[in-house]
């Protein structure tokens, strides 16, 4: 029977949670505003770029990542003729479909029930199981079982995870301590701790760094927190070295007689939470002002202007896009779907020309439908993601 003990404590002393729970009040509230903003189309229009952009962050952490043009292109099942570029383009596709799966499941369950062995497990056999046999393998070419807990010691860093036969019990051990947490403030402090000490046990062969932040994502979605439009996988990429070493900080031992009462860092524990929360914050206030709806119209403006300056061919024909179409553009953004014959009309052009600019728009990916007649909604495609939401993935205007 394992020491529990070991990688306690597993939740801060309440002497130290009043910083935490200012910010992780402060994370709540402008979450909430966030939803208060946003459009559902927006949200569905948003939803598959941010999905490609979570699973490039989160592999870039691991320093496995491939440029967004290749996740697009692996997307349409173009993969690349280098087998380590392709393998990359498959992990990316089976992180995005394993975050759409996890979400799901996140969304038919209570927030406090998701720390559990069980989940933990599913998350990693989701995102492996989707991956060829011949991809699942660690760096230094051992078997990676999907949902399987490691049966081989491993080394996270500097840290030597605890020994494989105290996996379970330690999971278990982790499970029991923050499914008993209630309250949103110490829910959310509590998706901070549970990242790192997840972390520390090193459950598995590989695939841990993505396992725990997809089970916080997760965590978040099933508070209600997310409502589709952040992560925070974006934000631990971006501050990447601060992330690793706040990580191996919170695996220091307790340093005197006020550092805690278990046998890690509380201290350093708190400094991780803090840093996770405020890194979730930023990433909230970040898509707040990307969402800001008034300002969208004017992006979607200056994108008009550059289609319409810049003609492509489509067929035997140039394409056609005026800024006249801007009132019905911003209509479908904003209410949903338009038919067809609508759209054109409350661009005030002639018959052939509003559909010239439709057929543009459609070809370009700005405006979508389910069949060549159906009515039309907002979509996003990624060369858009500079005029509309400049800055979201700067990784691709670079691309």
């Amino acid at each position: 029977m394992p020491d529990l003990g070991k990688f306690s404590p597993l939740y801060p002393e309440d002497r130290v949670l009043g910083p935490l729970r200012e910010t992780a009040a402060r994370l709540a509230t402008e979450c909430h505003r966030l939803a208060g903003q946003a459009s559902a189309p927006v949200a569905r229009a948003l939803r598959p770029r941010l999905r490609a952009m979570n699973s490039y962050y989160s592999n870039k952490i691991e320093g496995e990542h491939t440029k967004p043009a290749a996740i697009e292109q692996a997307l349409q099942k173009h993969f690349d003729a280098d087998q380590d570029l392709a393998k990359k383009q498959r992990l990316a596709v089976a992180h995005m479909e394993a975050e759409e799966l996890v979400e799901q499941k996140a969304g038919e369950a209570q927030a406090h029930d998701l720390f559990s062995p069980g989940f933990i497990k599913e998350i990693h056999a989701i995102l492996y199981g989707k991956l060829p046999n011949a991809d699942r393998y660690s760096d230094d070419a051992r078997p990676i079982v999907p949902g399987a807990y490691r049966r081989d010691e491993v080394y996270a860093g500097r840290h030597l995870a605890p020994p494989f036969g105290e996996v379970e019990e330690l999971v278990r051990g982790w499970s029991e301590r923050y499914r008993a947490l209630q309250g949103t403030e110490s829910l959310l402090i509590g998706v901070a701790c549970a990242h790192h000490r997840l972390a520390w046990i090193h459950p598995f062969i590989d695939g841990n760094g993505r396992s725990a932040r997809l089970h916080s994502h997760a965590v978040l979605h099933a508070m209600g927190l997310t409502h589709g439009f952040w992560s925070p996988m974006r934000g631990l990429a971006r501050t990447r070295e601060q992330y690793y070493a706040r990580l191996a900080d919170a695996d220091l031992p307790r340093r005197n007689d006020v550092d805690g009462r278990g046998a890690l860092s509380q201290e350093e524990l708190v400094a991780f939470a803090r840093y996770f929360l405020e890194t979730c914050l930023d990433q909230v206030v970040f898509m707040r002002a990307q969402l800001d709806l008034a300002s969208l119209k004017d992006r979607l403006r200056t994108l008009l202007l550059d289609l319409g300056a810049r003609p492509w061919q489509i067929g035997s024909e140039k394409s056609l896009v005026k800024t006249e179409a801007l009132e019905a553009l911003h209509y479908v953004v904003m209410a949903g779907a338009l038919e067809r014959a609508r759209f054109i009309a409350m661009t005030g052009l002639g018959e052939r020309t509003g559909r010239r600019v439709l057929a543009s728009l459609i070809d370009y990916g700005l405006l979508v439908a389910e069949s060549h007649r159906g009515p039309v909604s907002f979509a996003v495609p990624m060369a858009s993601l500079r005029f509309l939401f400049p800055n979201l993935w700067p990784e691709v205007e670079t691309d």
